[in-house]
């Protein structure tokens, strides 16, 4: 029978200011999930290790915690397999990033469900109400359902950058819930909602790191429902209002004319006041070889690249 000890944050306020860790050994059955560990501990050694768990069957997204520093599912997370993977007979186990323990395991999740209601989750339909049903079609819903499978399990939150340095920042799940209604045909808000995510803290201010991808427990890939509102904002007219947006209008326009990436076009239309600024900096960069040529540049299969952006465009 298998032997593991797990190092557990702990945090106890009623009995101590400062948080601190605390180790178990435990002879379990080979398989066994870091949820179902946590709480044959909580029954068998400490009775005082809080833990946040509901349904045990990775639908509810209660029992989202780090370990071994990666964001997980608890009720899905066989210990073994933990063990195998970083070659350890230790398992760490520490609560979700980038939100305050309230105890032990158990977060503040308060800044968590504002984020996600201020993106207004819900249907707002133009018109008067239908006699039965507002009738959807199976390919229209197709568009949204990656996103329709978000259970807010918060793990996204735990691994993102942009939340990291801006407490402000709306956040990858919320976005995808903005995404599953901004992109129902259903709703009458498109253009509102744009205005919406676009805003201070909003899509542009992701710093594509793709972490929200990687650890989402159920392949929502938030990071793709950013890109889909970055899209539906520029296919709306609402790209200017934001430094983050115009340098993505930038991008846009560089790869359309010459079919790569003219960097010298990228300063001056993200920030073009700060830009005029600079320009005795830039001017020194260009004498000492530091800076690309200002001269616009092409590539030989242009046709090519436009067409890719077609294709990109239609699928938004």
């Amino acid at each position: 029978m298998p032997q593991t000890t797990f190092d557990i944050f702990r945090y106890q306020p009623d009995f101590a200011d400062e948080s601190y860790r605390q180790s178990y050994a435990l002879d379990h059955e080979p398989e066994l999930t870091i949820l179902d560990a946590v709480l044959r501990l909580q029954n068998e050694q400490d009775g005082t290790l809080a833990v946040r768990y509901s349904c045990r069957s990775a639908i509810c997204g209660s029992c989202a915690c780090r370990v071994n520093g990666k964001t997980v599912l608890a009720c899905m997370t066989q210990v073994e397999d933990v063990k195998k993977e970083f070659g350890s007979d230790t398992v760490q186990v520490d609560p979700i990033g980038n939100f305050a323990p309230i105890k032990d395991l158990v977060v503040d999740m308060d800044p968590f469900w504002e984020k996600f209601k201020s993106v207004k989750p819900f249907l707002v339909p133009d018109g008067p109400a239908p006699e039965k049903e507002r009738i959807v079609s199976k390919e229209a819903m197709q568009k949204i359902y990656n996103e329709s499978k978000c259970i807010l399990c918060a793990a996204c939150y735990s691994e993102c950058n942009s939340f990291a340095a801006d407490e402000e920042f709306v956040g990858p799940a919320a976005f995808v819930w903005g995404y599953r209604f901004a992109g129902d045909e259903r709703d009458g808000q498109r253009k509102a909602r744009a205005k919406l995510y676009s805003g201070q803290h909003g899509v542009w201010d992701c710093t594509r790191c793709m972490y929200c991808n990687e650890r989402c427990p159920k392949g929502v890939d938030p990071r793709d429902a950013i890109e889909k509102l970055g899209g539906i904002a520029f296919n709306e007219g609402i790209s200017w209002a934001d430094s983050g947006a115009r340098h993505a209008k930038a991008f846009l326009i560089s790869v359309r004319t010459g079919g790569k990436l003219n960097e010298t076009l990228l300063v001056p239309f993200t920030a073009p006041i700060q830009s005029q600024m600079d320009m005795p900096f830039a001017l020194r960069m260009l004498r000492k070889g530091k800076a690309p040529s200002p001269i616009p540049h092409r590539v030989k299969k242009r046709s090519e690249v436009n067409k890719l952006m077609k294709n990109v465009k239609e699928t938004i």
